[in-house]
């Protein structure tokens, strides 16, 4: 486990690459190469890791987001950000949104179009999911007007900008948002074959099944019969037994 005392101060006097650089330096050295090992476990491909559990990391990126933000400020803090997301370590990655979680309330759309050209950076499901869900969910359930940026990403031929999409409106459908999005975004996802993004789109459905049941319910029932199962099981998993045995009925010999 990362020990907190190798948790040494930034100093705050440089550039947003030589701060990101101290950063990743404090990464490397407080990481746990055993635990190192057992992450690799979670991903079908190999990914690079120091070894941090999530509880210390962001602990330290708390540490790193209260130095920087005090000595330079708002602006420079998500720099620094920009420049750690760089990386092609997964501490790297999820430290940089660990810098600015919470902070939705300051986002604009500098900050929206910064975000979306990370999607071009993601290595993993893991730095996708706290990039996407962690802050630029929050900033679409602040601005509808940005959900149809959803459409454009669920049109690319990279599967991150795919899942993207499908987890990018959560936050929102947790608050009863964006249903008929949700629902187009789904049928235009039905034929997806990726397992990522069918993850991504059964955990859209199962949230949004989860806060708006009486919509959500027959609508998986007209769609049953063309989605792939496992996008169908997500999506079913907090409902009673008795709708979910009736939405994976099956019904065609040809369904996933």
């Amino acid at each position: 486990m990362a020990k907190r005392s190798t948790i040494r101060p930034v100093e705050c006097s440089g550039t947003p690459s030589e701060i990101a650089a101290q950063i990743r330096r404090v990464l490397k050295d407080g990481g746990s190469s055993d635990h190192a090992t057992g992450v690799q476990w979670f991903f079908k491909d190999e990914i690079k890791s120091h070894g941090w559990y999530t509880a210390d990391l962001r602990r330290a990126a708390v540490r790193f987001r209260r130095e920087v933000r005090k000595e330079r400020g708002f602006d420079f803090l998500v720099e620094v950000a920009d420049q750690l997301f760089s990386g092609s370590v997964l501490e790297e990655k999820v430290a940089a949104v660990f810098l600015l979680e919470t902070l939705d309330g300051e986002f604009a759309d500098r900050e929206f179009k910064l975000f979306e050209s990370w999607l071009d950076r993601i290595s993993s499901w893991a730095d996708h999911d706290a990039l996407v869900h962690d802050l630029i969910a929050p900033m679409i359930a602040a601005k509808p007007a940005r959900a149809k940026t959803v459409f454009r990403w669920g049109r690319s031929a990279n599967r991150w900008h795919r899942r993207a999409a499908c987890v990018a409106l959560i936050r929102g459908t947790r608050a009863k948002m964006f249903f008929p999005e949700i629902t187009r975004l789904s049928d235009s996802l039905l034929a997806e074959e990726d397992d990522m993004v069918q993850k991504g789109l059964g955990w859209l459905l199962r949230e949004t099944a989860k806060f708006d049941v009486k919509r959500t319910v027959p609508y998986l029932m007209k769609i049953r019969g063309r989605t792939p199962r496992l996008v169908l099981r997500t999506a079913c998993e907090t409902l009673p037994d008795g709708v979910k045995r009736k939405i994976l009925a099956r019904v065609s010999p040809l369904q996933k």
